[in-house]
């Protein structure tokens, strides 16, 4: 079995924390200088609907409402990033969830202040990454 790298597309979201706090140049320009290409973006403030179906999947799960409250609290900055390998390379950027435990040098780590407010999302597997970035840009994208 080759470890064989592929292009791939993935979604990436500046989340309101990182939006209002103005750091969304900063963080463009991380994922510009790490070579990922920028195939779509907008600019949008996501309805209360909007967000509960994107994050349908945490439903059932304890922290939705407050989950949903964040995203429609301001706007976000939605990108489709393509890049051999996007989807880990857009995680490895991205840091991990807790900014306290993400690595130096990763976005999280630089302008998220904590679990709830890290500034970025990124998609979780290539299959999720093509129903995310469908959602944001429709049939046609990238």
């Amino acid at each position: 079995m080759s470890n064989q790298i592929t292009h791939e597309t993935t979604l990436a979201i500046i989340k309101p924390d990182a939006v209002q706090s103005k750091h969304s140049g900063p963080i463009i320009t991380m994922i510009e200088l790490n070579k990922f290409t920028i195939t779509a973006m907008q600019k949008v403030h996501l309805t209360r609907k909007q967000a509960e179906t994107f994050y349908a999947v945490h439903k059932e799960r304890s922290f939705f409402g407050e989950l949903v409250d964040y995203m429609v609290s301001g706007p976000i900055i939605v990108m489709s990033l393509s890049k051999d390998n996007a989807v880990q390379e857009w995680r490895d950027l991205m840091g991990a969830t807790n900014p306290a435990n993400a690595g130096p040098g990763t976005i999280r780590r630089m302008f998220g202040v904590d679990i709830g407010n890290n500034a970025v999302h990124g998609s979780d597997s290539l299959q999720n990454a093509a129903i995310e970035v469908k959602f944001f840009f429709g049939n046609g994208c990238c």
